[in-house]
């Protein structure tokens, strides 16, 4: 399928690795014009700027300028935007409520919930000069199923999902379309990153490796339907769709891909 996508100006941010690589590297083999966002450049991203041209702009989200600067790149480069996906994300499990101190809270928020915010507001008016585009907004089913040991997360995430409807209704009358997707567990760096992923920490409690707790441990868990997690390219894959000419009456709304866990809506 043709998603009408070359040549459109598309910030991913958090594309360094998981979710926002698949992304940008998907709208990259569609032929857009890719911006990507991240603290860091890691092999992956030096790849799709070899490759595809993508720009790779390092910028810290969480801070207001990191937002200022990710736009003035995107348009000194292509002029405009057309398409904001925003990934970037971080959580660290908390040993309890009363464990996660303001500071914690604070980093959850500046990032999940206030990065996005920042990058939006400044790419709206260059969007409302092309036309028009689509915001996709990346969250969780933790916005409807929130964990204790990431309270501050899901909390952060149930916020994102609010917003980006709130916004689908306000810039709908500019052409901005805006949805959201919320993934389950997904096998990305978040979970299975040696030093801070989730899944070391199921690992250690339960003794078994990380394989284990992610092919087995965690669907078990979550009661997977289809005794599985996700992949990036499968959550990149909607992403994308939504993002594209061919989801032009898609506003608004809030897809979630889990493989199954939540059984209500």
């Amino acid at each position: 399928m043709d998603l009408n996508l070359k040549d459109k100006v598309a910030v991913v941010t958090g594309a360094s690795k998981g979710i926002g690589l698949a992304v940008a590297q998907g709208l990259a083999e569609e032929g857009a014009r890719v911006v990507t966002a991240s603290r860091t450049v890691t092999p992956e991203l030096a790849e799709l700027r070899d490759t595809y041209g993508a720009t790779v702009v390092t910028a810290d989200l969480s801070v207001p300028q990191g937002a200022a600067d990710l736009v003035r790149a995107a348009t000194d480069a292509h002029g405009g935007i057309d398409i904001l996906v925003n990934n970037a994300a971080a959580s660290r499990p908390a040993p309890d409520f009363v464990g996660a101190d303001d500071a914690a809270w604070r980093r959850v928020f500046d990032l999940n919930l206030f990065g996005v915010v920042r990058v939006t507001r400044a790419a709206i008016p260059v969007m409302t000069a092309r036309g028009g585009g689509a915001i996709v907004n990346v969250s969780s089913i933790n916005a409807r199923m929130p964990a204790p040991s990431i309270v501050h997360y899901s909390a952060s995430k149930a916020a994102l999902t609010n917003v980006g409807r709130a916004l689908a209704e306000e810039l709908g009358a500019s052409g901005i379309r805006v949805n959201t997707v919320s993934p389950g567990p997904v096998r990305t760096p978040m979970w299975t990153a040696k030093e801070d992923g989730f899944a070391n920490v199921f690992a250690a409690q339960a003794g078994i490796t990380v394989e284990e707790v992610m092919d087995r441990l965690l669907p078990e868990t979550f009661a997977a339907t289809t005794g599985r997690i996700s992949e990036p390219r499968e959550v990149a894959d909607v992403v994308i769709f939504l993002a594209s000419p061919r989801a032009g009456n898609i506003t608004g709304s809030d897809y979630v891909i889990d493989g199954g866990v939540l059984k209500t809506a």
